[in-house]
C-alpha cells in the first residue's frame, strides 16, 4: 500500500470525486452532459464519449489534489489513458489524486426491501489488475429501500465478506450500502444499518482499514461512532439524488464525513461549454463541495 496515499485519504481536507458511472448509468450521465443517445451507437462509442467527458474533468486545472482526495473510476476508465498515461497513474502523478476502482457488477433484484450486489465472478482477476494499475482502493454499492432487518443484515454481510477479500489484496474497500433518500423508512433503516456496520467493524483485525460511503442521514452526526471507529480510514457521504446545494447543506451538518459525489459534482457541466466556462463551473462546484467536506 502507498503510505503517502493512505496518509492523504486519512488526514487531509478534501473529498472523493465519483467518476464511476458504469454501463447502466452512463447514458443518463451523458444526457445530463448534453450528449443524447442519438449521438452514439453501441457500448464502444458510448464509453468513448464518457471517457472524453471524464478526461475533460480530470485534466481541468480546477481538478487537482489540493481539494480532491481521490477519484473513483469505472473499470473501462482504469484501462484507458489520459495524455498517454494509464488513468490511475495520471491521477496520482499529475494531479496527486488517489485512484479508486468500482468493482461491483450492479444490483440484483429487490428482495426483503434491499438489492444485494450481483455476483462478481472475476473479482480476483480484477483486483490483480487494479493492483498492477496502481489503484489504492475499491468501491462497491448495494441499495436499501426499506427498513427490513434481514435484508439490511444480508447487505452488510455481503459487503464485508467481499471487503475482506479486497483487504487481502492490499487494497482498501469502500463499503457503500446506500439508503434510498425517498425511503418512507429512512431513519429506521439508518438505525439498522449503523448497528450492523458497527458489529462487523468490531470483528476486523487492527490493521484492517475500510471506508464507508453512506447516504446523508436524517439526524446530524448520526454516524459519528463509525467515523471514530479505529478500523475506519474515512467515512464518505453520497449525494443520492439530492441537488448539490442540499447535499452540501446536509454534509456540513455531519462532522467528519466528506463528500463522494457523482451527479452533484458534475451538475451544470455541458459538452457545449467553452473550456473557460466549463472550468469555471467545475471550479465553483469543487470549491462548494470542498467547503462542505471540511472537518
Amino acid at each position: 500500500m502507498n503510505q503517502r496515499q493512505f496518509d492523504k485519504v486519512h488526514g487531509n481536507n478534501g473529498f472523493i470525486a465519483a467518476l464511476d458511472q458504469s454501463g447502466g448509468s452512463t447514458p443518463k450521465a451523458l444526457r445530463l452532459y448534453g450528449i443524447p443517445e442519438t449521438d452514439y451507437s453501441g457500448d464502444d462509442e458510448m464509453f468513448d464519449r464518457v471517457h472524453q467527458m471524464r478526461t475533460r474533468i480530470i485534466t481541468s486545472p480546477a481538478f487537482d489534489g489540493s481539494r480532491i482526495l481521490g477519484a473513483i473510476l469505472f473499470e473501462n476508465t482504469m484501462e484507458r489513458q489520459i495524455d498517454s498515461k494509464p488513468t490511475a497513474q495520471y491521477l496520482w502523478e499529475e494531479k496527486q489524486v488517489v485512484p479508486f476502482l468500482k468493482v461491483d457488477k450492479g444490483l440484483a433484484a429487490e428482495e426483503s426491501g434491499v438489492q444485494l450486489m450481483k455476483p462478481i465472478p472475476e473479482l480476483d482477476a480484477l483486483l490483480d489488475r487494479a493492483v498492477a494499475n496502481g489503484i489504492f482502493g475499491t468501491k462497491m454499492r448495494s441499495f436499501i429501500r426499506l427498513a427490513q432487518e434481514g435484508g439490511i443484515r444480508a447487505i452488510v454481510d455481503q459487503q464485508f465478506e467481499i471487503g475482506k477479500r479486497i483487504l487481502d489484496k492490499g487494497l482498501v474497500p469502500i463499503i457503500e450500502p446506500e439508503i434510498d433518500i425517498n425511503s418512507p423508512e429512512k431513519a429506521q433503516a439508518e438505525a439498522m444499518l449503523k448497528e450492523n456496520l458497527l458489529a462487523h467493524l468490531n470483528t476486523l483485525a487492527p490493521d484492517q482499514k475500510v471506508m464507508l460511503k453512506l447516504t446523508l442521514p436524517e439526524q446530524a452526526d448520526y454516524y459519528r461512532e463509525c467515523i471514530e471507529h479505529p478500523n475506519i480510514l474515512r467515512v464518505l457521504a453520497l449525494s443520492g439524488g439530492y441537488s448539490r446545494v442540499e447535499a452540501n447543506e446536509r454534509l456540513a451538518q455531519n462532522h467528519g464525513m466528506v463528500a463522494s459525489f457523482s451527479r452533484a459534482l458534475t451538475e451544470g457541466l455541458s459538452v457545449q461549454q467553452s473550456d473557460d466556462a466549463f472550468n469555471a463551473m467545475l471550479d465553483a462546484s469543487i470549491q462548494s463541495i470542498f467547503e462542505a467536506s471540511k472537518r
